[in-house]
């Protein structure tokens, strides 16, 4: 009897302990794609023909296919894009279709957390529609696919195949409109804020105070309003340089943008350095 409840315990355990493991019917694909300056993913998955008459056929035309399998297509763009004139804010959407014998209508559809297509469509919804010509090709694609060509810096294609067609939809991303604004910052140098933050550090390490100063007294004259903690960085710089006359000045010029901004903790820090330095 001993025996016997050993072997049952241990075909237990095997049973639970074992998983049978087989292959998707439909493979999960992620592509990443950086086109100019903005990165788009893609997410699918990829049913195969397995002898079967695809569109007109097991995908019906003249209704919203899901675009592959499983859960909803997604593809997400890093910034904002353009799709067949319309504007898309960065973001994730989904990719649904209707595919007819010449033409589909490729449709980006705001919520892409449905298992294949909504349970209730709803047109607001749907951020772009664009319409494409199909192309057919001299031969069969057995698993869906969906790729990225014609790359540029300022646009790429997104293909979508299987059977014998192959529709393109162009996306184009402001990669002029980023580049020029890096270049106008670099050429305008460095900001009120890159100026602090650089004297901020330096205070905190123990650098050059001398330069740290130079550098605040650069980012308070960038400002076009006062800021109350630029003035208080300034007056630490002064305190730790051992000008104690300098420090004062700028806490109080701290202390009282503070007051005015109704801070009450950067009130309390500039009054009790100013107790400390005899300013008060």
């Amino acid at each position: 009897m001993k025996n016997l409840l050993v072997v049952l315990s241990l075909l237990i355990i095997t049973s639970v302990s074992a998983q049978v493991k087989t292959p998707a019917p439909s493979p999960f694909q992620k592509l990443e794609q950086k086109v100019g300056l903005t990165a788009v993913t893609l997410e699918y998955s990829r049913p195969g023909m397995k002898g079967r008459t695809i569109f007109g056929g097991l995908v019906p035309f003249n209704k919203v296919w899901r675009t592959g399998a499983n859960a909803n297509t997604k593809i997400t763009f890093s910034t904002d894009v353009t799709i067949g004139g319309t504007a898309l804010k960065a973001g994730s959407y989904a990719i649904y279709t209707k595919p007819t014998s010449d033409s589909w209508e490729v449709i980006f559809y705001s919520d892409a957390t449905n298992w294949g297509l909504p349970q209730e469509w709803d047109d607001t919804k749907v951020a772009a529609t664009v319409k494409v010509n199909t192309f057919v090709m001299p031969m069969s694609i057995e698993t869906f696919t969906m790729t990225f060509d014609d790359l540029s810096n300022d646009s790429a294609n997104m293909g979508i195949l299987w059977e014998n067609t192959y529709v393109a939809v162009t996306i184009e991303v402001p990669t002029d409109t980023m580049v020029m604004a890096t270049i106008d910052a670099s050429l305008s140098g460095p900001t009120a804020n890159d100026y602090y933050a650089s004297a901020v550090y330096y205070l905190q390490e123990g650098k050059d105070l001398g330069k740290a100063l130079e550098w605040i007294d650069k980012a308070i004259s960038m400002r076009e309003k006062p800021a109350y903690w630029y003035f208080r960085q300034k007056s630490l710089i002064h305190a730790k340089s051992g000008d104690k006359k300098s420090a004062i000045t700028a806490a109080k010029t701290s202390l009282d943008l503070a007051t005015e901004a109704g801070n009450d903790d950067y009130v309390t820090m500039n009054t009790n350095s100013l107790k400390e330095w005899g300013g008060m």
